[in-house]
This record gives structure tokens, C-alpha cells and sequence, in this order.
């Protein structure tokens, strides 16, 4: 579900889209499924054959166009949209060429369905068509406060799962990894997430797997064990990598141990990093340059971070080619990893916010590798 704020915080967001639409001379964005639609409105659609659209023309009133059946699911927002729904006997794209009529240039939402697109052409002859990324992804990967405050909470509730994992509280050893991300996903929603996104458990050799899917392997004693989870609270994501080892490392794998003292001093380094100002891909450089100092640097194998918000993954992205400044309210991830095939794995990964004082961590659970 979409977390849905005070109305003055979409009526703000829609003065920046009419700016950034003037500045870009859109005449009329129209955004359907995806998140830039709960981003305007508060209100998630549900991702159906049937058109959801929101209107927002240059001038004039932005109307959220909505089927009849889902109409009692939207929180209407004063001020902010028109609501308008319709008839399973009419024609949206019709109702929507309407709302955006005489636009020449028109902004549509990356994820609005291909057979509506089609059917709008013609009945808005001679526009040309632009992506409305173009016009709200600058304004998305902005966090405001209140947007913070939600990745935070997200972040907390994750923290506290992480907490059980290093304390040996979720039990490991003798359990299949599909079992244990089960239990992880339990208690994703326990702590008040509407959604799992992700549970990904990965033991021994196949931690080596970054986004390895929990298999019946069993976990055994003396290996680690990276369990990266998150979900949806309330219209906002968290995303969180934590490892434990299964019994005495000191004793059964030294070299796991060497490698992840290099793992942590590089997600140190790259959070460190992460002031504003800063081109996102010097932060990845900064983790980086630890670990191929260290002699792992073939087996870091992605890139550094990603942003986070509505969605799991998006922009900004911590990767070598982006030169974007960070700005204050900028949320990512930063998670680093080695990865030696066919022997085992590790990842630390936290979700970061720019702000004036400095980088500000989401989640603060044990960084150390836990020996259960």
C-alpha cells in the first residue's frame, strides 16, 4: 500500500512537476501504474487490464481517471486531484485524450501499459511523446523529510529481524535455506511491512551467489551464512545484508575472516564517503580500492549501492560512470561484497541518507560478522 501524506505534500510535488514540465514545454503528464502515480496522488494502483491514469495538463486541474470498481479505494485529496472514474462500457483512452486535449507534447509514466499508449495515439493526433521520468524522477530522488522518516522506520523494523540473526535467535544450522527465508519473511511483515520484497539466504558456497534464491541446501556447522532481506512499510522500502558464521571462525575459516575485516573496512570507507557533493561513483571507487588493495578485487563483482524509496532499486545508482553529485536528501544503498565461487560469499549493506551533517546510516544492527 502507498503511504499517503497530508494533502500539502502533493500539492508541493505538483507545483515542481508544473515547473519542471514548463522548463521541459510538456504539455500534459500522464502517469498509470508504477510509482510516480502514489508519488502525485497517495494512491497505488493495482496493476490491471483496466486503465488507471493520472492528468495533469499544463493548465488546468490534474484528474486521477480511475475504473468504477476501484474508485472506493482512493483516498481523495482535496485541492489535489479530481477524481473521475469510469464505466466498464466506456473508453479511458477516449476519457484521457480528452483531459489532455490540444497537448502537442505529452510525458507518459515508464510503466503505462503499451495497449493504452497504442489506443491514445491516434486520438491525440500530431503529439509527440516523452518519458515522465524525464519530468518526476528528478523530483523522486529527492527524499524529503517526511520520506526519511519512512525509510527509517522501514530500516528499524529490519534492523530489529537482523538483531535475532546475529544473536543466534532465527536458528541456522540444520535448516534449509528456503525454510529460513521463510522465517525472515514472516517477520518482515511481523514488524510491519505490508510487503516482502526479498529474502534472500545463502549458505556456504552459494553465498558466492549475489542474488542467489534459497534452495533446500541444508546449512551446516563452521560455514556463513548472507541473509540480504527487505520489504514495503507503508509505501517505502527497506534493504539490509548482514552475514553470520556457524561456529568458531577463528578457528574454522581464518580466510573468511581476513576477507571480511577487508568487506567492512570498505563499507566504511565507502559510507564515509557519501557527503554532499560527492560523485556517486567516487563512493564506489572508495569501497572498491579497499578491497582490491586487500588482493579480493576480482571478486567484487557489482556495483556499490543503489538508490532506494518507493522502489527497491532506483536512481541514484553508486556505480563507476555515474558522475551525479550527491544532494541532501539522496537515500541509497552501500554494499559492498566478495565473492569467491565455488567457496563461499559475503555482503554488509546499509541504506544511507546524504544530509548537510554528514552521511546518515538507516540501519545501525551489529557490523560485525556474528559467529553463532
Amino acid at each position: 500500500m502507498a503511504h499517503t501524506f497530508d494533502s500539502s505534500v502533493y500539492l508541493e510535488r505538483l507545483a515542481h512537476v508544473r515547473t519542471a514540465m514548463a522548463d521541459q514545454d510538456v504539455d500534459a503528464l500522464i502517469v498509470s501504474v508504477g510509482h510516480d502515480l502514489p508519488y502525485l496522488t497517495g494512491y497505488q494502483a493495482m496493476p490491471l487490464e483496466r486503465l488507471t491514469a493520472l492528468v495533469v495538463p499544463a493548465d488546468g486541474d490534474a484528474t486521477l481517471l480511475v475504473p468504477g470498481l476501484e474508485a472506493a479505494r482512493v483516498v481523495e485529496q482535496p485541492g489535489v486531484f479530481t477524481l473521475l472514474s469510469w464505466a466498464e462500457t466506456e473508453d479511458p483512452t477516449a476519457i484521457v485524450a480528452r483531459l489532455a486535449q490540444g497537448a502537442k507534447r505529452v510525458a507518459v509514466g515508464d510503466q503505462m501499459w503499451a495497449r493504452f499508449l497504442v489506443e491514445l495515439f491516434p486520438q491525440l493526433p500530431g503529439a509527440q511523446y516523452t518519458r515522465a521520468t524525464d519530468v518526476v524522477g528528478g523530483l523522486r530522488v529527492v527524499k524529503d523529510a517526511a520520506e526519511v522518516d519512512a525509510l527509517a522506520a522501514a530500516g528499524a523494523a529490519v534492523d530489529r529481524i537482523a538483531g535475532e540473526l546475529q544473536r543466534g535467535e532465527i536458528p541456522l544450522v540444520g535448516r534449509t535455506e528456503a525454510d529460513v527465508s521463510a522465517h525472515l519473511g514472516q517477520r518482515i511483515i511481523e514488524e510491519g511491512h505490508d510487503v516482502v520484497n526479498f529474502a534472500i539466504v545463502a549458505s556456504g558456497p552459494n553465498a558466492a551467489s549475489p542474488h542467489h534464491h534459497a534452495s533446500d541446501r541444508v546449512i551446516g556447522p563452521d560455514e556463513i551464512v548472507l541473509c540480504d532481506f527487505g520489504g514495503t512499510m507503508a509505501g517505502y522500502c527497506s534493504d539490509t545484508t548482514r552475514c553470520v558464521f556457524t561456529g568458531d571462525i577463528d578457528l574454522a575459516a581464518p580466510d573468511i575472516a581476513e576477507a571480511y575485516a577487508v568487506l567492512h573496512a570498505a563499507q566504511q570507507s565507502a559510507v564515509e564517503a557519501a557527503t554532499i557533493g560527492t560523485p556517486c561513483e567516487d563512493i564506489d571507487r572508495a569501497a572498491r580500492s579497499v578491497i582490491a588493495d586487500a588482493g579480493y578485487g576480482e571478486y567484487f563483482i557489482h556495483r556499490t549501492g543503489h538508490g532506494i524509496g518507493m522502489e527497491e532499486h532506483e536512481d541514484p545508482y553508486i556505480v563507476e560512470g555515474n558522475d551525479t553529485p550527491l544532494a541532501p536528501g539522496h537515500a541509497f544503498s552501500v554494499e559492498p561484497g566478495i565473492y569467491v565461487a565455488g567457496k563461499w560469499g559475503m555482503r554488509l549493506e546499509d541504506i544511507v541518507v546524504a544530509t548537510d551533517a554528514g552521511p546518515r546510516r538507516l540501519n545501525t544492527s551489529d557490523h560485525a560478522l556474528a559467529c553463532i
